[in-house]
């Protein structure tokens, strides 16, 4: 039996009283969901462990199996093995959005949906003013990029901008942890007034970029602050093929740097689809056939889709209405469509070994709070022969009640596993 899980970001989401009091995943029209959930089995899944901050990479890396009190060290050294960064012993990697900024506020922790052509110019000149032998940053993914600080100690409290969305940011300055240990060359009060003399000066400096320049002329949203969060040092992670012997090849598909980071880290290839944006206009089809083809040579897929987390983090629910549906009808449906009859006696893909299916979220994004929670999330499992539940509905509600119960840490990607 293949393995592929379908996961949604932060698709999970809160009663909406304008939809009749109905979650998202229950209002919208996901038929290729919900009729898997109804052959398949359901539950619930804690993926954000105690005294952790319901992150994406919390909420993955659980999903994965991998226990945050062993691994932890934040998405700026995932996001460092997703770009190919080699993190030296003393090196902190930390997170390093180009956000939005206005009238004292964070606005947006996306630069105004900053596109990486545009992100990589600004890149570029924030080394050619602020690199040193101890600071440089690297490019990423969209809004999305990586400072590695040399030397640079991690106990240091960062606020992650998506979750302060209309807030000041001065008092979101970063801090340094009450008895924080010098683990590391500088200490922790030392890295956090270097991070926030970097993140002063690139106000100023990207505030004369032409980029930004012109964005205000046509009074639109600038990309005019960076703003550090997430920092640690390089993870030990063990991979994937290690822990589960069914896994001898496997495969992540994603638009985000954090995502490829986890996946590399876990021993799964990258494999990138062009088009791929991580947000609603993303390719879908080419997601989905990507995952297919990948079926076919590996054993295991993590099939990563960003749009309902974004649209969460916006608060537009319309638009995060629409990536759900989009997720069921453009990604889970030709997926199942191409996979439901291999290894069936009879068919053209009857030598084709079968293809068990998870379709989850990794946190709720709720559009009413505007970042992530950290209340369990709905799952599924389906699999040619596998005893269904009683489940009709795919939803929040609905898995409550399935035969799987709740489970956490790596109760979820053990009892997919086993299923042969």
């Amino acid at each position: 039996m293949k393995h592929i899980v379908i996961l949604g970001d932060g698709m999970a989401d809160w009663p909406v009283e304008k939809l009749g009091g109905k979650t998202l995943l229950q209002y919208a029209k996901t038929p290729y969901m919900d009729v898997l959930a109804k052959m398949g089995r359901c539950g619930m899944l804690k993926t954000v462990q105690d005294g952790f901050h319901p992150g994406s990479e919390v909420a993955n890396s659980s999903i994965l199996g991998y226990d945050q009190n062993e691994v932890y060290e934040g998405r700026g050294p995932l996001e460092a093995a997703s770009i190919g960064v080699e993190l030296a012993p003393d090196d902190m990697a930390i997170r390093c959005n180009i956000i939005t900024l206005k009238d004292g506020n964070i606005v947006t922790h996306n630069g105004g949906n900053l596109q990486t052509e545009d992100a990589a110019v600004l890149i570029d000149y924030l080394n050619e003013h602020l690199a040193t032998d101890r600071v440089k940053f690297y490019c990423g993914v969209q809004y999305r990029h990586l400072l590695v600080i040399k030397g640079g100690n991690k106990h240091v409290v960062c606020q992650p901008p998506h979750d302060h969305p209309d807030e000041p940011w001065r008092p979101l300055l970063v801090t340094a942890q009450a008895d924080a240990p010098k683990d590391n060359e500088l200490t922790a009060q030392e890295t956090a007034d270097l991070l926030n003399d970097l993140i002063l000066r690139s106000q100023e400096l990207l505030a004369r970029h032409p980029y930004n320049v012109e964005k205000a002329k046509r009074g639109e949203r600038q990309a005019n602050s960076i703003w550090p969060w997430a920092g640690g040092y390089r993870p030990h992670m063990v991979p994937l093929t290690k822990t589960f012997p069914q896994i001898k090849k496997g495969a992540v598909i994603t638009a985000v740097d954090l995502i490829r980071g986890i996946g590399s880290l876990a021993g799964l290839k990258v494999i990138n689809v062009e088009g791929a944006t991580g947000l609603y206009d993303t390719n879908y089809e080419g997601k989905a056939q990507a995952a297919i083809e990948a079926l076919k040579t590996d054993d295991f897929v993590y099939l990563h889709i960003e749009a309902s987390d974004e649209a969460g983090h916006d608060g537009d629910l319309e638009l995060k209405l629409k990536t759900i549906e989009y997720l069921d009808s453009r990604a889970i449906k030709p997926i199942y469509e191409a996979v439901k009859d291999w290894g069936k006696p009879g068919t053209a893909t009857a030598d084709m070994e079968p293809v068990a299916i998870a379709v989850l979220p990794d946190h709720p994004t709720p559009v009413a709070h505007r970042t992530h929670t950290n209340e369990p999330i709905p799952f599924l499992i389906y699999a040619p022969g596998i005893e269904a539940d009683g489940v009709q509905t795919f939803d929040e509600v609905a898995c409550k009640d399935g035969s799987y119960g709740q489970l956490e840490k790596d109760g979820f990607i053990r009892a997919f596993m086993e299923v042969v």
